[in-house]
């Protein structure tokens, strides 16, 4: 038992916080506002739990089968979010020209008010600094900038993309920091979950509208009230994506030293050499092998040593 609460507590209470819990909530906005005026058609009857505690156990059932679902599934979720999945290119390009002047628009903003007004501007550069750092790295949407600035961090101050390099860094940076990326993420996921699921239950109950329920002012404002809670779980994501990126943030400042020991590289003293080397693991990476990478990794190699030297030691418990 200690180990279950051990493992939920650890890397599987994202799940259970991020898609989980906000799909039980879901369900069961559906399960009290829209499924009874669903109670006359054939299907519900014949689905319909026959006592409140089996409609309590599909709910549960339901919810993990559902999170498990939507968990497997964040990616394209994410990706249609983000303006990168079945955006037409012309949408893509417009929705990119909006946000580029909308980050111009604040970054004048905070010249203007930045001495009269110091908390306003603090205000205006938190929503600022949810853009890339680079013009060319502007998504469409808010949240695709907003997830857009972390994903590019590495890159702009390192030359380490963490996009390639994801699995090797999370692998090799301290455990703790990794663990605060999960936990930061979740509520990320948690108000993305929300979203999805409010407009398939908004959805769910303006279908049944024509079924001859006689719950319709119920299922109209069932509809309505979820329909317009949508953007603001799309905002609160948004927000969300603040502690994430802190998290990312401390993951490649403090996972670049473990990183670059564990692939038998030395990190250098100077920034400009260590943005060289990180460019060079990059395309090592992401490129077929060439000779030329031989001599371009050498000043980077670390020194192997000695045999019977320094034994490994054993992981830490």
């Amino acid at each position: 038992m200690g180990d279950i609460a051990k493992g939920v507590l650890g890397g599987g209470w994202s799940l259970v916080a991020g898609w989980i819990l906000p799909t039980a909530i879901n369900l069961a906005v559906f399960f009290s506002a829209v499924a009874p005026g669903l109670r006359g058609t054939a299907l519900m009857e014949r689905l319909w739990p026959a006592s409140s505690a089996h409609t309590m156990l599909l709910l549960l059932v339901a919810s993990v089968l559902l999170g498990l679902v939507l968990n497997a599934l964040q990616a394209p979720l994410y990706r249609l979010l983000e303006g990168y999945l079945l955006w037409p290119r012309r949408v893509y390009d417009r929705g990119c020209r909006v946000q580029r002047a909308r980050k111009e628009a604040i970054a004048a903003r905070i010249e203007r008010t930045g001495v009269r007004a110091p908390i306003q501007a603090a205000l205006l550069q938190e929503r600022l600094a949810r853009y890339p750092a680079a013009d060319e790295q502007i998504a469409p949407t808010r949240l695709g900038n907003a997830i857009r600035r972390f994903e590019e961090y590495g890159y702009d101050r390192y030359r380490l993309d963490t996009q390639v390099l994801w699995n090797e860094l999370t692998g090799t940076a301290p455990k703790d920091v990794g663990r605060q990326v999960d936990t930061a993420r979740s509520s990320a996921d948690f108000f993305v979950a929300l979203l999805y699921g409010h407009g398939a239950t908004a959805a769910a109950a303006l279908a049944a509208l024509p079924v001859g329920t006689p719950d319709v002012p119920l299922l109209i404002v069932t509809a309505v009230v979820l329909l317009l809670l949508v953007p603001v779980w799309y905002r609160a994501a948004v927000a969300a994506t603040d502690e994430w990126a802190a998290a990312v943030r401390a993951l490649v400042n403090t996972g670049r030293k473990p990183l670059a020991d564990a692939l038998g590289l030395v990190l250098p003293q100077d920034l400009g050499k260590e943005r060289e080397m990180w460019l060079l693991v990059t395309r090592m990476s992401r490129r077929p092998y060439r000779p030329a990478a031989d001599a371009a990794f050498a000043p980077y190699r670390a020194e192997p040593a000695p045999p019977g030297c320094c034994p490994p030691q054993p992981p830490a418990r």
